[in-house]
């Protein structure tokens, strides 16, 4: 396997609230950079679950996630997508389980992401069988994602406005970050 520095590979992430377009985004960046994205774990996971899921699932979750990025890490050309982070793994753990396993900390602190797009929530909430947090909570959870940022001093844009103007939104922030480079 090569290593990331012989494949000067740059990650990008997707994030933000639910039903604020990242899949939609990872692919559509992915398929404009002729490379790949790391898909969320997390919906197909719970998708298939059949009960409530547990801490124990979550951590699960996180670990498969961590796995997923090293894979699509090795098919990736010049950049790689992610369609979520361990960010909105620890917010969801500290939203639901009022805890966060410290090796989850650990990792987000060595993270070697080089730019994330974090999503406003402009786009309508779309209720389906995993999503949990319409309404105010996407605003709370918008702002709990930029604090994260912040607080672990990583480069970040966020992406605005609907539909064709998100995707254009998108695209000049990657294309702005790589050609700085």
């Amino acid at each position: 396997m090569e290593k990331r520095a012989e494949k000067n590979i740059k990650k990008i992430v997707l994030i933000g609230a639910e039903s604020t377009g990242k899949t939609e985004l990872a692919e559509f960046l992915a398929k404009k950079f002729n490379t790949v994205f790391v898909p969320e774990y997390a919906r197909e996971y719970i998708e298939k679950l059949g009960r409530k899921y547990t801490y124990e699932d979550v951590e699960y979750i996180a670990a498969k996630q961590i796995e997923l990025e090293e894979q699509y890490l090795e098919k990736a050309q010049n950049v790689l997508f992610y369609d979520t982070y361990l960010i909105i793994t620890k917010i969801w753990f500290k939203l639901v389980f009022h805890k966060v396993p410290h090796w989850l900390e650990r990792q987000i602190r060595k993270c070697n992401i080089d730019l994330f797009l974090l999503c406003n929530n402009e786009l309508p909430w779309i209720p389906d069988l995993v999503r949990e947090n319409g309404g105010e909570m996407r605003d709370r959870l918008f702002n709990m994602y930029k604090e994260e940022l912040t607080n672990y001093d990583l480069n970040y844009q966020i992406v605005q406005g609907k539909d064709e103007e998100r995707f254009n939104s998108a695209l000049y922030s990657v294309e702005n970050f790589l050609n700085q480079k």
